[in-house]
């Protein structure tokens, strides 16, 4: 990862505090050399941020069974009635609703999520994650708020975004969380495919950090 931890850190505090709103932190990865008109090519990764992204995340859970809801709602988790799925995807302002979520499922509603809401979901990286073996829900809800997703833009577009933490947030986090996802993702498709890195405020100019 180019340049270093101090020019991060004042490239932070010169750009914090001058909006009236939070500004979010930003990454931009570009690459070179790699034909995403080919399937097994395309960026498709999750990488959980060690410091998680600056803010907790709305959670809801697609659920019929009677314990787990309630176990939900005990944890700050919405539960969404897994019997009204096909009803659901009817009906617009519900779905969109559905985008200010992390979404997680009972796994064997899996194949009804997919079949109604898949087409919605899935291309705006909504897809619920499925409640497996012995990890319960507070457990989740906590990795879905570390955790983020990184896809291609477009259909071949070589370059993948993702927020990697907020303003308020210790400038040596941010950069921790930088380096992950750069680290995770060089992985994937090798160093020399790299082509740049950048990371922003929402309002503020990029800095070169690969």
């Amino acid at each position: 990862m180019a340049e270093n931890i101090e020019e991060f850190n004042k490239f932070v505090a010169e750009n914090k505090g001058k909006r009236k709103f939070k500004q979010t932190v930003e990454l931009a990865i570009n690459f070179k050399g790699i034909d995403f008109t080919k399937q097994d090519n395309r960026i498709n990764l999750e990488v959980r941020l060690p410091n998680g992204k600056g803010k907790t995340v709305k959670v809801a859970i697609f659920s019929t069974e009677r314990g787990l809801a309630e176990e939900a709602k005990r944890n700050g988790v919405e539960v969404i009635d897994g019997t009204q799925i096909e009803q659901l995807s009817k009906d617009a302002a519900r779905l969109n609703s559905l985008l200010d979520y992390e979404l997680m499922a009972q796994p064997n509603l899996m194949p009804v999520i997919a079949k109604n809401l898949g087409q919605f979901l899935g291309p705006r990286n909504k897809m619920p994650k499925p409640l497996l073996g012995n990890v319960n829900i507070a457990n989740m809800a906590a990795e879905l708020n570390k955790t983020i997703s990184l896809k291609n833009r477009g259909k071949n577009l070589p370059t993948v975004h993702c927020i990697v933490g907020n303003e308020d947030m210790d400038a040596s986090k941010i950069y921790e969380n930088v380096r992950e996802v750069i680290n995770t993702v060089t992985k994937k498709v090798g160093g020399s495919h790299v082509r740049s890195a950048y990371v922003k405020l929402t309002m503020s100019k990029p800095l070169k950090v690969a």
